[in-house]
């Protein structure tokens, strides 16, 4: 039980010292209610939930890696800006992989609307 309140500790560090983290768990809830209101189908489910799982993902991993970094040194140090910019690279990556996806999933559903 105590590993379960190591995570929410996680996910309350998460939500009250990374913006980013808050950003992106407001896009996620835009994305639901848009599954919702245009009815998506359950394959459809899968990706926009997997995509939004890996982004969150990905960005508590970058804080970690922040923190962690930060710990170890104070001090301008290049290998620790190159461990934050790779970390928040990877953010990047599956970020730009959930726009497609969303893209793919809902373009149809509101070119059908009209």
């Amino acid at each position: 039980m105590s590993r379960f309140k190591y995570a929410l500790d996680g996910l309350k560090t998460l939500l009250i010292k990374d913006q980013k983290f808050s950003l992106h768990i407001y896009a996620s809830i835009i994305a639901i209610v848009f599954g919702f209101l245009l009815h998506i189908n359950r394959s459809e489910w899968i990706f926009i939930l997997l995509a939004i799982s890996l982004v969150l993902a990905f960005e508590a991993i970058n804080t970690a890696v922040e923190y962690v970094v930060d710990l170890v040194t104070t001090e301008y140090h290049d290998y620790a800006k190159y461990a934050k910019d790779i970390a928040a690279f990877s953010v990047m990556i599956v970020s730009i992989l959930a726009l497609i996806i969303g893209l793919i999933v809902f373009i149809p559903h509101l070119i059908n609307l009209i």
